[in-house]
Formats: C-alpha cells, structure tokens, sequence
C-alpha cells in the first residue's frame, strides 16, 4: 500500500505531539518532513529514530519554514498538517493557500484527536493567548488541590529546544533540575514557579511516556498550557484564560479560539488593569461561543521586591520574551510595576541592544521600548546580558516569570516583580472543582 505523504509545519512542541500521537505507528502515512518557526535554532534538527519508532529508521529531517513551497514539490508532500499555535486567522488560512497553492492538501487536526486519556482526574489551564495569566492560574489550581489534600503533577507544554531523545520525558523537582536539564530561559520561566511552590512538573517530547510516569506520584493531573494551544490530556475541566487588555483575540486567534468553546471555566484576568467595557466585550465574545462556560473574573495583583529602586528611577523593564514577541502584548508586569511604583521614566533598550537581541527587535519591532527575556540557549542569554549591562539606567525592573539574577549577572541594582492569581468573583475556580467532584 502506497503511504500518503504528510508534511507537519510546527514549532519544536505540537508538531512532535501530533507526530507521535496520530501518526508515529500508522502505516497509512509517511511523515517525509519537520518545518520550524517562531523560535530560533530549532530547524536544521532530526526528529531522531529513537522517538520516531520503527517505520522511521532514519529519523526525521525539520526544515525551516521559509522552505516550505520547495519542500512540496521536492519531497511530492500530498498533505500538510498545520501544528503550532498563537497564530492569526488570517495567517492559518495565508498558509493554507500556499500549501494549496504549491499542490498539497492543507490540514488543521481536531483537538480531541490529539488527546490522550489519563487514568488520573485532569484540569486543564489554557489560554487565548499568549501572556493572558496561564502560569499564575496553574499555580493557583495547583494550590487549591493541595489544600485539599491532593498531589499534583503539572505538566507543562513542551519546550524541547535542545537533545530530543534526552528531553523525551523530563522531571523537575529541584532548582538543581533546571541546570541538570540544561534549560533555556523560557523553559525556566514556566518550571521554576511551580518547583519553588513545590509542585512536580514534568515535560519533553513523547506525552504519552511523560503521563504514564506522572500518573505514578499524583492523584490529579494539571495541564499547564503554552502559547493559546489546546491540552494534550483529555481534561475533567478546562480553565481557559482570557485578557481583556487584548478584547476581541479571543476571537480571531488559532487555536485560542478552540480553547474558548472548550471551557468549562472562563477566566477574564487583569480586570482591574482594563476598561470595563473591554471586560464586557471579551464576556459577550465568551457567551457568543461558549454559552454553557462559567465565567469568573480574576486579577494578577504584583509584589514588587523593593519599590525603591523603582521610585524617582530611570528603570529598565525586562518582560517575558514571548508574551512580547509573538504574544504581541505592549507591556507586561514590569511596566504595570514601574507606573505604579513612580518610575522617572522607561528607558530605551533599543540603543543598547546586541547580536541577537538585535535582531529580535528586526523581526518582533512592535515590542517598542521594552527589553524581552529572550534566551534560547546560552548565546542569545549572553547577548541578553550584554545588553542590559549597556543600558544608561538607574536600575532594573524584572518582569518575568524567573529571578534573571539568578541566571545572569546584572551590573547595575535590579528588582524583581512578581505576580500571583487573585480570583474576584464567585462561583470561584475551587466551587466550580468542588462541583465536578475533583476536590
């Protein structure tokens, strides 16, 4: 039987899920190519025979995007399966007229098809989009569930930027992990949190092995979302986050928008940062598509280490690089933290920006006045260094996720801001659990 040939366009996370969940073992099909975007270094990789199993005895070759037409034709692709998320509509469908165009079918697979059963109770934390409050909400459920008596496993959308085989199921218990798994910036954003609140979190390439070890020390499953995209786990509740600083995403973003008719929980977070009337749009949006979703309002209040480096300052904010980036936000905690703490003013990275960091502002220039964490591996996290070490500035505000200090070495006074989840309305994110008897 002649194997149709499947090209997976992706971004080192979904693609390798979709992969291995529909067709690593099926004969029917013939994965012939890998492509990568949105995150630098990720193509020119094999998707490697350990992982790919028997029918793929060399591997698979990832590609860069700007390849993709050429790759069409040359490799006689008859299907291309679009894998990867925080996308505009109007960007899928863009792709899909190029796939069209250059003779193959385009494809978007359905999320419940992607899905694995746990035999564990799941909760789900996704999002709209990127840098809507998924990482705070996680650590709030995660919190709720051990009140009540509960241990967690989270686990988080893949991040596998490095080795693959030695990324296929990765366990963080320790600070000490996160150097142990050689990990970037971006991963440590999303891990570093939980362990600190000593919550388990796993991640890597293969989610089938990854639940099947995670089912063995938990009793509930948490599923900490990445970008808008959909869970990987089949879930007994689906908590979408929703930003009202961004009214109207929720409707034209892919998967994001596929999130939103999952919920079970809607959660409208930042109300007290956004217009009311955005805060009522984004609602009316969720009743269009979700009239069944209980819709909770929720803040993420900061704690800003010492105000007094902030205060009468010339500040340099750091932000969460892929909120910024293809997240598309404006401004993130740091910001929020500098104009309520009486910053002098937000000074410019732009002048002082090296090599890659450089080149982020190239390709992402809306970011504007704001220095993104990037740090996709240890020169783009020197470059990252220098940069701020250049800066003409009073001090640093620290908006991500992580304590930069930690990872870097910063030459001038730096504070850090923090951020937790701070529920508003009721039924709250613990009745609503209560309710589907998994506390």
């Amino acid at each position: 039987m002649k194997r149709k040939k499947i090209l997976i366009m992706g971004a080192a996370g979904r693609d390798f899920h979709n992969f291995n969940v529909v067709y690593r073992y099926n004969e029917e099909y013939e994965v012939v190519a890998f492509t990568a975007t949105q995150i630098p270094n990720i193509d020119g990789r094999v998707y490697p025979a350990e992982l790919a199993g028997k029918l793929y005895p060399s591997g698979i070759n990832i590609y860069d995007e700007s390849e993709l037409t050429s790759l069409i034709k040359k490799l006689e692709v008859e299907e291309v399966v679009f894998s990867y998320s925080d996308v505009p509509f109007e960007y899928v469908m863009l792709k899909g007229a190029e796939v069209n165009a250059a003779g193959a079918s385009f494809k978007l697979l359905g999320a419940e098809k992607t899905m694995l059963k746990s035999s564990k109770p799941v909760i789900a934390v996704v999002a709209v989009r990127t840098g809507c409050g998924k990482s705070q909400t996680s650590r709030r459920v995660s919190e709720i569930l051990k009140n009540a008596g509960k241990k967690v496993a989270a686990i988080r959308h893949p991040m596998p930027y490095g080795d693959l085989v030695a990324q296929k199921v990765q366990r963080f218990a320790t600070l000490e992990d996160l150097q142990k798994h050689k990990c970037t910036i971006e991963e440590m954003e999303e891990y570093e949190p939980h362990i600190v609140n000593g919550t388990i979190i796993y991640s890597g390439v293969d989610y089938g092995a990854i639940l099947k070890q995670a089912e063995q020390e938990a009793d509930v499953i948490l599923w900490d979302g990445g970008n808008n995209d959909t869970s990987f786990y089949k879930a007994d509740c689906t908590i979408t986050v929703v930003d009202p600083l961004r009214p109207g995403h929720e409707m034209r973003y892919y998967p994001g928008n596929t999130c939103l008719r999952l919920a079970d929980i809607a959660l409208i977070n930042k109300v007290s940062n956004a217009k009311r009337e955005d805060v009522e749009t984004v609602r009316k949006n969720i009743r269009t598509v979700n009239p069944n979703a209980v819709i909770l309002e929720a803040d993420s209040p900061l704690d800003v280490e010492n105000p007094e480096m902030i205060k009468g300052k010339r500040v340099l904010v750091v932000e969460d690089g892929p909120t910024l980036t293809h997240g598309e936000m404006k401004f993130g905690a740091g910001v929020v933290a500098a104009n309520d703490y009486g910053a002098k003013e937000l000074v410019d990275p732009r002048p002082f920006a090296v090599k890659s960091i450089q080149e982020t502002y190239k390709k992402y220039p809306e970011i504007g006045m704001l220095l993104p964490a990037m740090g996709y591996g240890k020169e783009q996290i020197k470059d990252l260094e220098d940069t701020i070490n250049r800066a003409d500035c009073d001090s640093v505000v620290i908006g991500t996720p992580i304590d930069l200090r930690r990872i870097i070495n910063i030459n001038k006074p730096a504070t850090r801001v923090k951020y937790s989840l701070k529920e508003l309305t009721k039924p709250n994110i613990e009745d609503v659990l209560k309710e589907k008897g998994i506390i």
